[in-house]
């Protein structure tokens, strides 16, 4: 891996992380947000920190020879510890309990990033290694034992974050529950990678203590690059079910924004003198599709009086009579009477000035009116659906209304 593998990561982690920092700051008490700004810093930090040409300027403007072996075995604990604390915070339990168990993992990281710089400190490393650091240094006293406490503590940290995301996505069964369920897989996996970087730097290692080098490729060129995707993985995973709802949100509106399209436009007639209303370029799908329904529904109510109470009852049973459930018969009831309204709208203002008969027309000299019982805006992207499917039929669905009231 080069100076570019780690950078550009990095970049779209830090650009993540200015994206979230409006909400970080908003709820800066939040130890759930806490851990998701440490898990989005750490992984960039490590990026940064775990590239060659960083490794390079940062020894040699601190004048301590490998000193950002140390930096990355301190970023990467502080990653491990965010990533623990916030599933203890996202499994939820009582409070007490979850600030214990908080307190706990964060001393324990405290104590461990403590006790790799008084390693560090009383170790000898004067030659510096920017890619084989742990197989280069595997027998130096202090330095080999802060080696095995990294990669051992790796390893712990994988195992249980790995085994609770997996106990728990097994119990996530409801459709509601989706996004945390993809969520914990994703962990799942970040970690298996993670825990097969930590055994590879162990193999390694361990071949040297064995006084062989043969496997040193193990640590400088399989595990870096599954240390990057772990690493990357562990933020999407985290950050799935907190994006994910949001990006299920916007979806769906804009698919029901785009399913109300041929009712809205069928009703244009009926839009009243009023203005139409205004949407920014700028607007999100919910408001998008909120104000097409609105203007759906002031339609509808222009379009009243033309509205067969008789024509809907009918629609509904022959409906019913095909096998529909109630919500389906509904929907094709309102449907076939808002088409079949439309069709009588368009036939009286052929004739105007000149005497009807009818339901439609008897509406429209007493003002008598029927309501829609669809509304919503899911609801009116159904009505809008099944309308444009009458629409588009051959099904003559006034001459089966009247042949089912007969």
């Amino acid at each position: 891996m080069t100076g570019p593998d780690y950078y550009i990561p990095a970049g779209v982690l830090a650009i993540a992380l200015a994206v979230k920092a409006p909400s970080f700051w908003r709820s800066w008490r939040s130890p759930m947000s806490n851990s998701i700004f440490v898990i989005l810093a750490a992984s960039a930090a490590g990026f940064v920190f775990g590239a060659p040409p960083t490794i390079e300027r940062v020894n040699k403007f601190t004048g301590v020879p490998n000193v950002s072996a140390l930096i990355v075995y301190c970023i990467l604990s502080c990653l491990s510890c965010g990533s623990i604390v916030l599933l203890i915070h996202w499994r939820g339990g009582p409070e007490e309990i979850l600030q214990k168990h908080t307190r706990i993992w964060i001393a324990a990281t405290a104590v461990l990033i403590a006790t790799f710089c008084v390693l560090f400190s009383l170790s000898s490393v004067p030659i510096e290694q920017q890619r084989d650091f742990d197989t280069f240094y595997a027998n130096t006293p202090y330095v080999r034992e802060m080696i095995v406490l990294y990669l051992t503590a790796h390893i712990a940290t994988s195992l249980v974050v790995a085994t609770k995301c997996w106990r728990w996505a097994r119990e996530l069964r409801d459709l509601q529950a989706a996004w945390t369920h993809w969520g914990l897989r994703i962990l799942v996996a970040a970690f298996g990678i993670g825990l097969s970087f930590a055994l590879l730097k162990f193999l390694a290692v361990g071949a040297r203590w064995a006084g062989t080098d043969r496997w040193d490729s193990l640590s400088t060129d399989v595990a870096p690059p599954l240390a990057g995707l772990g690493a990357g993985m562990t933020t999407i995973g985290f950050l799935v079910p907190v994006v994910g709802p949001r990006l299920g949100s916007m979806w769906g509106s804009w698919r029901a924004y785009r399913a109300m399209e041929p009712l809205w436009r069928a009703l244009e007639p009926f839009a009243g003198p009023g203005k139409p209303t205004w949407i920014r370029l700028t607007s999100s799908p919910e408001m998008r599709a909120m104000a097409r329904s609105t203007d759906i529904s002031d339609r509808l109510l222009n379009l009243a009086p033309h509205l067969d109470g008789s024509h809907r009852e009918a629609a509904e049973r022959y409906a019913s009579s095909q096998g529909c459930e109630p919500d389906v018969a509904l929907i094709f009831a309102e449907a076939a009477t808002i088409h079949a309204a439309l069709a009588a709208a368009e036939a009286a203002a052929e004739v105007a000035g000149r005497p009807s008969s009818g339901p439609a027309a008897i509406a429209a000299e007493t003002g008598a009116t029927i309501d829609t019982r669809v509304s919503g805006t899911n609801g009116l992207a159904r009505l809008s659906i099944q309308f444009s499917k009458i629409r588009r039929s051959d099904l003559r669905v006034g001459d089966a209304a009247r042949s089912e009231s007969n």
